[in-house]
């Protein structure tokens, strides 16, 4: 069920990035999709009675990997980063034009 509603939260957010003609709009479409993708990650690498490696007091105990761990830290800065990126794209684009609508902004560029 939970995996479900994360594919849900990717799709509804890719749908989204297609659909929604202001570019701010698209920026956050694509942030909901990403923090799906991010919470399937951690779904699909989450197991109950795992330990994390530090407090396996016997080798042969099954622990928790920290691989995805880091995986999805460095997913979730690289996705802040380039949501910060088009934010200061879209800032650039309003001082040139009065609306932020892809076809407006499409219509003015046009050659």
């Amino acid at each position: 069920m939970l995996e479900a509603l994360v594919l849900l939260t990717i799709l509804l957010g890719f749908l989204g990035t297609l659909w929604k003609q202001n570019l701010v709009m698209k920026i956050l479409a694509m942030d909901i999709m990403s923090a799906g993708v991010v919470a399937y990650f951690v779904a699909a690498a989450a197991r109950p009675g795992l330990l994390t490696p530090i407090l396996v007091k016997d080798p042969a105990q099954a622990y928790a990997d920290p691989v995805p761990q880091a995986v999805i830290l460095t997913a979730i800065v690289i996705g802040l980063s380039i949501q910060a990126l088009m934010l200061v794209g879209a800032m650039k684009l309003s001082q040139n034009h009065p609306t932020l609508e892809v076809g407006e902004i499409e219509r003015v560029n046009a050659p």
